[in-house]
């Protein structure tokens, strides 16, 4: 995060930008009516001489404002009062960030009224408006060497103005450790597979301890012993190590932990069945589960979550060479079952089967969730808007959905009955690893996890659509989403720590 969050009282600025809100049928708030006041009605003018009607989304900017002493006012559109909740403060808080530093502006002072018919207090709009900010800032400029001054950050500090900013700035605690568990997830989604590979990513993880988390990690010969062949098939063609690491979180006095599982394929060129050259370098960010897992359980090592977590990932890299694993070959997992990979570009589902397996047998978790960048098939069937969810518990898949709807990161369910178990049968082993044919592909991989999965609440999450944006939102710019760290970290918060 580049800008520093602060809170303050309502105090109109001297210097630098104010943001006030506007509602829908351009009606001003509070605090914007007296600053209209002060401006002689220019305000209010300039919004009539627009297209500006106070709809969520809408922003309006006045420079040298007449009356004011600050540089610019933006009037942020806040919608329908009865409608203006936590999302849209956070929309509003990442959405003034790009303005304000296109503007080559240092210092800004968010002054939003709460409008009467809304459900949120004083201090949640500004704790979220915060909140907003921290997500919406995040930029990833390691390796740029030659950007223009005109495209730098230049925002510094970021005031939200609050009747009690004592109150805010408690809120915002906890939400600004989860907005630096979604960065770090960013930041190793975009790291290059030169940068982060299985062991310089354990590497990272191993920094949770500084908060509290115990930390550990299994190498290859660790992990033969254990008989994860399913994984160490996947990472057999690279030089490098695979790992598989264990990061616990104990809150929770002597309750069974929530376990969240990670496929870490931190780069995957299809191996033998070898993808094509085109969009290859996007798969750099094949480990999005893992690094999701990492990010969540900085944010709840780092807001002291009272709950028992434990985040398992395992790290491989998939490479052709003359070591690597074949179509046809036959590997055993760590459960004893055998598997005839079929297809070599559908790794992750291996390195999940041995991780999830682990995860279980050692934890006895009360519930796991595994996430993956698993398949294309997922992207063809949601698109970038929904990840998928499969699951065999329909109390965890309602509160998955339930989660996501709240922080606007959203799941669709998709089925994982008996009636695809067919599909990937073997001839010559208990299981393939991929279906017969291309039709419900992202259903034939759940159905191959859960075969993995013995009488534990699971539910697998698919986020090969909504792992990587394409595109500036507010609280998600371009790049790396870390999507998933807050629909969990809020799933955590609802359902384990009441």
């Amino acid at each position: 995060m580049t800008v520093t969050i602060a809170f303050g009282d309502m105090t109109l600025p001297r210097t630098g930008t104010l943001i006030v809100g506007a509602l829908a049928d351009r009606a001003l708030t509070k605090t914007a009516a007296a600053v209209d006041k002060r401006m002689q009605g220019a305000l209010a003018r300039a919004i009539r001489a627009s297209r500006f009607t106070g709809a969520e989304g809408q922003f309006l900017e006045v420079l040298e404002p007449q009356g004011m002493q600050c540089s610019r006012i933006i009037v942020a559109g806040m919608g329908k009062p009865e409608a203006f909740d936590a999302l849209k403060a956070e929309a509003i808080g990442g959405g003034v960030i790009g303005r304000l530093n296109g503007a080559g502006e240092t210092a800004a002072m968010v002054a939003l009224d709460v409008p009467a018919g809304c459900k949120l207090t004083a201090a949640q709009v500004a704790a979220h408006v915060g909140y907003g900010a921290d997500l919406g800032s995040y930029r990833f400029d390691r390796y740029r060497t030659k950007v223009k001054p005109e495209q730098k950050p230049t925002l510094e500090t970021l005031t939200v103005g609050c009747e009690d900013a004592a109150g805010a700035r408690r809120l915002h605690a906890p939400l600004g450790e989860v907005a630096r568990g979604v960065e770090l997830s960013r930041n190793l989604v975009s790291e290059p597979a030169n940068v982060i590979y299985p062991v310089s990513m354990a590497a990272e993880a191993r920094k949770l301890s500084r908060l509290g988390a115990k930390v550990e990690v299994l190498g290859r010969e660790r992990m033969r012993k254990l008989g994860m062949g399913a994984l160490l098939g996947v990472a057999q063609g690279s030089e490098r190590e695979p790992q598989l690491v264990i990061m616990r979180w104990q809150g929770g006095g002597r309750r069974r932990p929530i376990a969240f599982v990670g496929k870490g394929v931190t780069f995957d060129t299809g191996g033998i069945s070898i993808k094509p050259a085109a969009g290859m370098e996007d798969m750099k960010w094949d480990m999005a589960g893992a690094g999701v897992v990492v990010g969540l359980m900085r944010a709840l090592a780092g807001r002291k979550a009272k709950v028992n977590a434990v985040g398992v990932v395992g790290l491989v890299e998939n490479m052709p060479s003359a070591t690597a694993q074949r179509p046809g070959d036959v590997v055993t997992s760590m459960s004893g079952q055998t598997i005839e990979v079929i297809n070599t570009d559908a790794e992750g589902r291996l390195v999940l089967a041995d991780a999830v397996w682990y995860t279980q047998k050692r934890f006895k978790p009360e519930v796991m969730i595994d996430l993956a960048t698993l398949t294309g098939a997922i992207i063809v069937a949601l698109g970038s808007q929904h990840a998928g969810l499969f699951a065999n518990d329909d109390g965890l898949a309602e509160g998955l959905i339930a989660a996501g709807t709240a922080v606007g990161e959203r799941l669709w369910r998709l089925p994982v009955d008996d009636s695809y178990a067919d599909d990937i049968r073997s001839d010559i082993a208990d299981v393939k690893n991929v279906g017969a044919n291309r039709s419900a592909g992202s259903i034939a991989g759940a159905k191959f996890i859960e075969l993995f999965v013995n009488k534990v609440p699971w539910a697998h999450l698919d986020i090969a659509g909504v792992a990587w944006s394409k595109k500036d939102k507010p609280t998600v710019p371009k790049g790396g989403t870390g999507f998933g760290v807050r629909l969990l970290d809020r799933f955590v918060a609802e359902r384990y720590e009441r």
